[in-house]
């Protein structure tokens, strides 16, 4: 997206980073990150896709708000012109705060991934920030999920499922959209477990992340320990989950559906090695469609 010489020179301009260390990092799927290393202090400069600027300064509003309620969440550091999302050659950059620690593990962290999205959660209910959207996404019209003849029928019943639910019945608030066992940092020499990777502001139903961090571990017969921690903060009631945690998860299948459809049909080989790793990603969310209970 950005080649080195470009960052540096922008590193200088907007944040006064002059001579740092720069070490390609590239963790995600929708991005290019870099580790910036200056005078003892770390940093994560992050690209996006020009199309997802407006999505992109959102989601780091939000980190702000998660890091003022005292959970690590990589904000962003404001830039000289202000703000803190710039253009370089047209494509959005941000410095972020680095978050030290190691990544939680879906085996052995459950019941701190779990506490740790809900008190995220918590402490996002009573937050607004420009530029937050309403959940969800997924149109079962789109052109792209006629890829291969299973992809609408699943991702429409999906959808529908959720609908039936009434979704103004569930408990809502900003959710992370994608809480990957990754993107916790758990710092031992602190005692603090952060969350990172706000790549949006989006507002919908709690459970949406709760059922994402439930199918990053495995599915729901190895969640146990993650469900009962996120359930023990209180931050939705349980029967809410007895209820609904199945088609939430269903639709986060159906999400994914979608988003690998969308990667085929567009070229789109950002954070992978080849287009083989995109219909890999495809057929797990078929083989998850096919094993979840039928909606109906």
């Amino acid at each position: 997206m950005i080649d080195e010489v470009d960052l540096r020179a922008r590193l200088a301009r907007s944040w006064g980073l002059a001579a740092p260390h720069v070490e390609v990092h590239d963790g995600g799927m929708n991005s290019a990150t870099w580790f910036v290393d200056q005078g003892g202090e770390r940093w994560v400069a992050k690209a996006v896709v020009p199309g997802a600027r407006r999505a992109f300064a959102a989601g780091l509003a939000v980190a702000t708000a998660v890091e003022r309620a005292g959970i690590p969440a990589g904000a962003p550091v404001p830039a000289r012109e202000g703000g803190v999302v710039v253009d370089v050659g047209g494509v959005p950059l941000a410095l972020l705060t680095f978050v030290p620690g190691e990544e939680l593990s879906g085996a052995g962290d459950q019941r701190l991934l779990g506490a740790t999205l809900a008190r995220t959660h918590r402490a996002l209910l009573d937050v607004s920030v420009p530029g937050m959207e309403r959940f969800h996404w997924v149109d079962p019209r789109g052109a792209h999920l006629g890829i291969r003849p299973w992809v609408r029928p699943a991702v429409a019943a999906a959808v529908e499922a959720y609908d039936r639910l009434d979704p103004r019945t569930l408990t809502w608030g900003l959710l992370h959209t994608d809480p990957a066992p990754e993107a916790f940092r758990l710092d031992r020499v602190r005692g603090a477990c952060g969350l990172i990777d706000w790549s949006t502001a989006m507002s919908g139903p709690l459970l949406y992340d709760l059922a994402s961090a439930v199918m990053y571990v495995g599915g729901p017969d190895r969640a146990g320990d993650l469900v009962d921690a996120y359930l023990a903060e209180g931050v939705l009631p349980p029967a809410e989950a007895l209820r609904a945690l199945g088609v939430l998860l269903r639709f986060r299948h159906a999400v994914q559906a979608d988003y690998f459809a969308r990667r085929i049909v567009t070229g789109d080989l950002t954070g992978i090695a080849a287009a083989a790793d995109n219909e890999r990603g495809l057929a797990d969310a078929h083989a998850a469609l096919d094993l979840s209970p039928d909606p109906s």
